[in-house]
């Protein structure tokens, strides 16, 4: 088959340009700045904002709240944080703090509605804070923090949040304490359209006048359209309007569905989990649907009955090796090893102080330890290898350990 091809437009052009084309590109290429164009794939930009290693904020506003205050934070853009990254009703975030005994990551739920956090330069995060003694963290931050200071904080952690494929679409939450802040933000998602879930908090406190945020649970309560329910459970008081005694099966089984799957969340002190526990086991519920926050810092290791006895009230040698560093420091046996690095003022990379983030993982290179069973987050093959996660080890003996800062760290 032949084809006819039309000549007469390539016959009107110039050859000038052709000939004059290597030397135009050559003065294109002199003009051009001597670095290679940078650039990045939208996926990871996508991924830097949602999970970022660090977050440089400042405190905008502090609201008192008697033994607790609550801190709103916002984005310190002369120090490179645009925009705080989004979050799940119910993560937290880790905030780097450094003070004249120690400095420590710790730990803290975000209260604030996500929808809080889409708000470009101006978005924020509320953290609300309970002294709890003794607690080193919650202490320095009530006792020191002010308007305008700086902090450094993780990105969003956990996953204690709601997933609609693993959780029943009935959730009652078991609250103590500062523990209520997780479902502030689960409820507050929830009155906004983020979350579509029903949820009846259990919140437990000593007396009327020591709820936390009790006129603010009401007004989200109220906006949710009869979604989000709060009962006060009060301890030591009795008083009309208030359920009064502890968080107990019963008290459950009268507020949760009687004709449908529910999902039982807990968030509070370590002895509400060992009570909430045995009380949870009493209803029959499935595994899958008992979700408990991560409980932060081990203690009393010595009340637990595997405990080695011989090692309580003693002090061991640590040798730390980090960052091509080695640290000889001291370990009570009550202290974790990542509490006795930090009040070595050694910055060990942390999150969850709970055995099972892995964000500590620090290779034991000799010695003996005690790991507590409900602490022991570890994979078989730490187990095998001799890998140990600090923040839930204690010392039985003088140690040595390797740890591993990540790039990047707070602080």
């Amino acid at each position: 088959m032949k084809y006819n091809y039309n000549k007469e437009p390539l016959k009107s052009l110039s050859i000038k340009p052709f000939l004059s084309m290597v030397s135009d590109r050559n003065q294109v290429i002199e003009k051009a700045q001597a670095v290679m164009p940078q650039s990045e794939f939208n996926a990871n930009r996508l991924a830097k904002s949602l999970h970022p290693q660090v977050q440089h904020v400042k405190i905008k506003k502090i609201f008192d709240h008697g033994d607790a205050k609550s801190f709103v934070l916002t984005p310190d853009q002369t120090k490179g944080t645009d925009s705080l990254a989004y979050f799940r009703a119910g993560q937290y975030v880790s905030v780097f703090l450094d003070f004249e005994g120690g400095c420590m990551n710790k730990p803290y739920a975000i209260r604030s509605n996500p929808a809080d956090a889409l708000g470009g330069k101006d978005n924020q995060y509320i953290l609300t804070v309970k002294r709890n003694n003794p607690g080193f963290g919650s202490s320095y931050m009530l006792d020191h923090l002010k308007e305008g200071d700086p902090l450094d904080i993780s990105g969003p952690l956990g996953e204690f949040y709601y997933q609609k494929f693993r959780d029943a679409r009935d959730v009652v939450a078991l609250a103590g304490g500062s523990g209520i802040t997780p479902f502030y933000s689960m409820a507050a998602a929830i009155a906004a359209g983020i979350e579509d879930f029903n949820l009846t908090i259990l919140y437990g406190s000593r007396t009327s006048e020591g709820i936390l945020l009790k006129e603010e649970l009401e007004q989200i309560e109220k906006q949710s359209a009869g979604k989000v329910r709060v009962v006060h459970v009060l301890s030591d008081e009795e008083k009309d309007g208030f359920e009064h005694g502890f968080l107990t099966a019963e008290l459950i089984k009268k507020y949760a569905p009687s004709d449908r799957t529910y999902s039982l969340f807990m968030c509070g002190p370590k002895a509400m989990y060992e009570f909430g526990t045995k009380e949870a086991e009493k209803l029959k519920l499935r595994r899958r649907f008992v979700r408990k926050e991560l409980p932060g810092d081990c203690s009393n290791p010595e009340k637990n009955p595997d405990y080695p006895k011989e090692a309580a009230g003693k002090t061991f040698q640590i040798r730390v090796h980090i960052s091509g560093e080695v640290r000889e420091i001291q370990a009570a046996s009550e202290q974790t090893l990542l509490q006795a690095m930090e009040r070595a003022h050694i910055k060990a990379p942390s999150h969850c102080r709970s055995g099972e983030c892995g964000w500590c993982h620090s290779k034991l290179l000799s010695g003996s330890v005690y790991i507590p069973q409900d602490a022991d987050g570890r994979r078989m093959a730490d187990l095998k290898f001799g890998w140990i996660h600090p923040c839930a080890t204690y010392a039985t003996g003088d140690v040595e350990l390797e740890v591993y800062p990540v790039m990047e760290e707070l602080g």
